[in-house]
């Protein structure tokens, strides 16, 4: 079995960050090498001020409420505890090119490369996940 989980975010929602940060927290914590690839929309989760407006789905703003009573960490903390786990966190360079986007935009401690990074990593990943 593999000691490897490969996390593909390219959506740039709310939910879809508490997903791959939940999961690759938790992989990283149960001593998983993590990481994950951000693509398009995904980018968000490791922009600067992306990060912090993330949007909710509509007829969804009842879990906001819940996420407040239930302690949940805001994105930029899921953010700063998967670093601390090691996970590593890719950027996409052909999305960011495409964004017009540099190194600047997004948080410190990421690396910036193309699907073939990061295929390199996952190619004996499992579980793969996509968000």
């Amino acid at each position: 079995m593999s000691n490897k989980v490969a996390i593909i975010a390219s959506n740039g929602g709310l939910f879809d960050a508490y997903k791959v940060f939940n999961i690759a927290t938790a992989a990283a914590a149960s001593d998983k090498e993590v990481a994950i690839f951000f693509t398009f929309e995904g980018l968000n989760f490791i922009h600067k001020q992306g990060m912090h407006a993330l949007p909710m789905p509509a007829g969804a703003e009842r879990y906001a409420e819940g996420f407040a009573k239930a302690n949940v960490p805001a994105i930029p903390q899921l953010v700063e505890m998967a670093q601390e786990l090691g996970v590593k966190f890719i950027a996409c360079q052909m999305t960011m090119d495409v964004m017009g986007l540099s190194t600047d935009d997004f948080i410190e401690g990421i690396e910036v490369g193309g699907a073939v990074t990061f295929l390199e990593f996952a190619k004996d990943a499992a579980p793969s996940l996509s968000f």
